[in-house]
């Protein structure tokens, strides 16, 4: 499959602001990796030898509690890197990421970005961005913690499916809940109250905005 074009890397936070040569040598070491609905990208404890870059589909992070429950702990989308913790934190990853849907990643070998870092003016420009990445969550977290839950899932659909009225997902009410930070019977909760204003219908896979 052949390489990523370095304007994908414009679309994440941590990457976008990299020069122009940068972004070349990063996206040179980018080998894109799809990825089947409900396959696993890496497990809980496994080995941390890449970090990823989510180019399509939508992939969820959850952990395994002592009882054997999965709990999420967020839904990466199109632009989001993750596993990024292997860098600098762990050796291994604190969290199982498998595919929602069929998904296009982009593996980026531990081995090889650590290289990249090596070189003092890459260096250099890849702390800046992480820095730019670390004001853009606080944003976030700010933003979300200040919107309700029917902002948020307005956000989220036009964040995933842009303005078209119809949406075709292949999100469950499960997925999107974990995804906007809530529970999926406050979700369900909000689809029954937003139907009954027709301002949305929810048929299986099928959301209408109206």
């Amino acid at each position: 499959m052949a390489a990523i074009h370095p304007d994908i890397l414009s679309q994440t936070p941590l990457f976008q602001s990299l020069t122009e040569t940068h972004k070349k040598q990063l996206a040179d070491i980018c080998i894109p990796k799809p990825l089947k609905k409900k396959e696993m990208l890496f497990n809980e404890g496994d080995k941390g030898s890449a970090l990823y870059l989510c180019l399509k589909g939508s992939i969820q992070l959850f952990k395994t509690s002592e009882d054997g429950q999965d709990v999420v702990i967020r839904v990466i989308s199109p632009g989001e890197l993750f596993g990024e913790v292997i860098l600098f934190e762990k050796d291994r990853y604190p969290v199982t990421a498998v595919a929602l849907e069929d998904c296009l990643v982009a593996m980026i070998s531990k081995i090889q970005f650590d290289c990249l870092l090596e070189d003092a003016p890459f260096r250099k420009d890849f702390i800046a961005s992480l820095m730019g990445k670390l004001r853009f969550l606080t944003q976030q977290i700010q933003l979300l913690t200040s919107q309700d839950v029917e902002t948020r899932l307005f956000s989220f659909l036009k964040a995933h499916y842009g303005s078209s009225g119809t949406i075709h997902t292949a999100l469950s009410k499960k997925d999107i809940a974990a995804a906007i930070g809530t529970t999926p019977e406050t979700l369900s909760r909000l689809i029954k109250k937003l139907e009954k204003e027709g301002r949305l219908s929810w048929d299986g896979k099928t959301i209408r905005l109206k």
